[in-house]
């Protein structure tokens, strides 16, 4: 089974993390889930969802809601050392931040991880995992751009929540599932939610 660390920040667009996270276990992926504290308020302002603060909550609600096998979702604490993924023996095969605060970006560009969740895409990056950073903001300053270079040098895939619209979205979650079909893409994971290009749509 594959193994992916999802870690949700508190940028806008809550919903594509909620989104990838239902694909995910959709597509049977063993997720190691990250919520950070602007984060679950993003989510409760953004979306009608309402949080419990507790991870072991947490889990059990979207273990529910998306209807997760046993054991195949598991939702940490921020300061949960012990977890598997902040170690290189214990690291996902890939890790994906979405979306991406600038401040996230920043901490993991210099290595200053102070929780798990900057910890986990440290340790992507000295293991050479796939980390996939959905950076949401706009204008991106120097510093940003600089970060993102950084970080594409050092074999990250920068991904900024820029959905195209050649597909004729009709609705948000259009928009929405755009970003989360690229990122299934490079994780290399099966989806139904945008066709090939220049192929009919529901031909994947």
């Amino acid at each position: 089974m594959k193994t992916v660390t999802l870690i949700i920040t508190g940028a806008s667009g809550a919903d594509y993390g909620l989104r990838l996270l239902e694909e995910l276990i959709r597509a049977g992926v063993k997720v190691y889930l990250l919520i950070s504290r602007p984060a679950q308020v993003v989510i409760n302002m953004e979306t009608a969802l309402h949080l419990p603060s507790r991870a072991s909550d947490i889990q059990a609600f979207f273990a529910e809601k998306y209807k997760a096998a046993e054991g195949q979702l598991s939702v940490f604490e921020r300061e949960q050392w012990m977890a598997p993924i902040a170690s290189g023996s214990g690291v996902a095969d890939a890790t994906v931040v979405c979306p991406c605060t600038t401040g996230t970006l920043s901490t993991i560009a210099c290595g200053s991880s102070k929780n798990l969740l900057e910890r986990a895409a440290d340790v992507a990056l000295k293991e050479r995992k796939k980390l996939i950073l959905v950076v949401r903001e706009t204008p991106f300053s120097e510093i940003h751009l600089q970060n993102m270079l950084t970080l594409t040098r050092m074999g990250a895939v920068i991904m900024p929540a820029n959905p195209g619209f050649y597909h004729y979205p009709q609705k948000v979650s259009d928009l929405v599932d755009f970003m989360v079909a690229r990122v299934l893409d490079h994780l290399q994971i099966k989806h139904q939610l945008l066709p090939v290009w220049g192929e009919k749509e529901g031909s994947k």
